[in-house]
């Protein structure tokens, strides 16, 4: 059984940077569909990025893409997610999960969440 710990976190102004980790301990890390996914104070949990085992597909949500970059380094079976240009609308605790199957953009599809990491974007 996979475990999923999320780093990084923090406050950052408005156009600022953050890398976010996502370490794995057990299972095959190799093997599985990652993604990230983020929910602010209030919302819905709401996709972010997905990435295949090699890393050759991934996916972004509209509201990210071009600002946000997933990467994995199966070697050190973590999981990352550069995060550009952060906006105050960009707050929210980040979370990252294996896909099981069906869509990357569907929380559903997703199982071993993380207990998430929490970013803060200040205007």
């Amino acid at each position: 059984q996979v475990q999923l710990v999320e780093s990084g976190g923090g406050l950052v102004q408005d156009g600022g940077s953050l890398r976010l980790s996502c370490a794995a301990s057990g299972g095959t890390f190799s093997s599985y569909y990652m993604g990230w996914f983020r929910q602010a104070p209030g919302k819905e949990r709401e996709f972010v990025a997905a990435i295949d085992w090699s890393g050759g597909r991934r996916d972004y949500a509209d509201s990210v893409k071009g600002r946000f970059t997933i990467s994995r380094d199966n070697a050190k079976k973590t999981l990352y997610l550069q995060m550009n240009s952060l906006k105050p609308d960009d707050t929210a605790v980040y979370y990252c999960a294996v896909r099981v199957g069906g869509s990357s953009y569907w929380d559903a599809n997703y199982r071993n969440w993380g207990q998430g990491t929490q970013v803060t974007v200040s205007s």
